[in-house]
């Protein structure tokens, strides 16, 4: 009976949950409700994730009204594969959020905390497997108002400042959004996204319909953090709790950018978007800025969350890079990239916060000396760093080696430099930080302190993200066998001339 709404469960669970987190008050079993439901939808995800795998695309019908009539959801491989990497992180936030946020949010907040995280939890679900475009604006609203809060609860106010960029910024991407989607309804009479498609192929070029795409591009790009929409970034990844950066580093703008692609493939169709509006050129020149303006800002900033904030901002770069390829390979790549760059920032925020939890302060200062005083933390960081660099054996060698590949398939020379010279400048902003805890000595004023490793709550999670980053650069089987197959699924009936699929 389960098995039968077991698309559902990845959203039902986490909105039920929010509320009871909230009544639960701010003890121990809160911690472990939340936890324990994330972990449930993570098994739901994996399942989904199989299933699509073995089976194909599964469809829901909510209330049992079919679509277009009813609100349908649809998992396929392509979303199961990023709902998997977004549960599966929310579990590891989860974890290590006990310990973390003691010295970050104050008690009072504590349910909220949990409260906010299940329901941005249900929005970034309802986000990757819902089938109707107006309700995929709903679930971005209630991930952006629960991500909005969870930034705002750091004890720092200048969260407060952070927030209100970020709301003010969220609030003009969403509002796109729903023009476009408008846009699409006032022409179709519809909202299934299935439905639209089919409707909308009917229309050979259609002025309403392509200024809804704009619209609707330009709204996704915001919340995705696509430069040079992504101000609101560096800010609210820096003043933001660290377990809460931990998770949005690692999920929110993953599923920004698989709707993107969603919208791309499955509503307008990418013999639209790529022949006749050319978009894919647009998207490769932003990506390809992005890559070498944001790690060069990365380079130069003092504070270490916003040094990989702006190594996020360049790491989107290579995923819509990949989607701009406009070949199975190239959107494999990007699709990898989404999974191994959760599994790499999440390990890296998680190693930071740990140094705030010991030291106060996440500056480069702050880290002199610390590969002798906490040795498994900086580990940590350093290999997470590794795999950003893009070094062998390493999550991010496989994204980087792929991206490259599909590059020179199409002869992009210059593209693939590109993606290789990135990758240097990744080396030093990573390196600013590994000199300074392996090769710095600490100040005195912070040699008589009594640093040592953080609980082995906030170890836990943060050592499972390297290792799955070590485990998933050695053994590639489900990460390419599942992007393989989604883009293939997404690149169906299309094959222009030149085009490697």
């Amino acid at each position: 009976m389960i098995e039968q709404h077991l698309a559902a469960l990845p959203i039902i669970l986490p909105l039920i949950a929010a509320p009871i987190a909230l009544i639960l008050g701010r003890s121990m079993l809160t911690w472990a409700f939340a936890t324990l439901v994330s972990a449930l939808s993570c098994i739901a995800s994996w399942q989904l994730l199989m299933t699509t795998l073995s089976d194909g695309a599964l469809s829901y019908a909510l209330g049992g009204w079919p679509p277009p009539w009813g609100i349908e959801l649809n998992v396929d491989v392509t979303n199961a594969f990023v709902l998997l990497a977004v549960s599966a992180m929310s579990t590891l936030v989860l974890i290590y959020s006990k310990d973390s946020i003691e010295k970050e949010i104050n008690a009072s907040n504590h349910s909220l905390y949990y409260t906010a995280h299940l329901l941005c939890l249900t929005g970034l679900s309802g986000m990757l497997i819902t089938g109707d475009a107006f309700n995929l604006f709903v679930f971005l609203e209630i991930s952006s108002l629960a991500t909005y809060t969870l930034v705002s609860l750091a004890s720092d106010r200048r969260c407060l400042t952070a927030t209100f960029r970020y709301l003010v910024m969220g609030t003009i991407g969403a509002t796109f959004i729903l023009i476009g989607v408008g846009m699409l309804y006032m022409k179709t009479g519809t909202l299934n996204m299935a439905d639209l498609s089919t409707k909308m192929a009917a229309f050979e070029s259609n002025r309403t319909l392509n200024t809804g795409l704009a619209f609707i591009m330009v709204g996704v790009s915001l919340k995705l953090a696509l430069f040079p929409l992504h101000m609101w970034l560096p800010a609210a990844y820096t003043h933001a709790p660290s377990s809460v950066t931990a998770f949005l580093a690692s999920t929110a703008t993953k599923v920004a950018v698989y709707v993107m692609i969603r919208f791309i493939f499955s509503v307008f169709g990418a013999s639209h978007v790529f022949e006749t509006m050319s978009m894919e050129i647009i998207l490769m020149v932003l990506a390809i800025v992005a890559i070498f303006k944001c790690s060069y800002m990365a380079t130069v900033q003092s504070n270490v969350k916003t040094l990989l904030a702006y190594s996020s901002v360049a790491q989107i770069g290579y995923m819509v890079l990949g989607i701009s390829l406009v070949s199975v390979p190239g959107l494999m790549s990007g699709l990898i990239h989404i999974f191994n760059h959760a599994l790499m920032k999440g390990a890296l925020f998680m190693a930071v916060g740990a140094v705030f939890y010991r030291m106060g302060s996440v500056n480069i200062e702050a880290f002199k000396g610390l590969g002798k005083k906490m040795p498994l933390t900086m580990a940590a960081f350093t290999i997470a760093g590794l795999s950003i660099i893009g070094v062998p054996l390493t999550a991010g060698f496989v994204s980087k080696w792929y991206l490259v590949t599909a590059a020179l398939e199409q002869d992009l020379w210059i593209v693939a430099a590109l993606v290789l010279l990135g990758s240097l400048l990744a080396v030093v902003y990573i390196g600013r930080v590994l000199e300074a805890a392996y090769f710095q000595e600490p100040p005195e004023s912070q040699g008589a302190k009594n640093i040592k490793e953080v609980p082995w709550l906030m170890l836990m999670p943060m050592w499972i993200l390297v290792l799955a980053n070590i485990y998933f650069g050695i053994n590639t089987g489900l990460t390419v066998e599942a992007a393989t197959s989604a883009s293939q699924w997404l690149f169906q009936g299309y094959n222009p001339a030149g085009v490697a699929l």
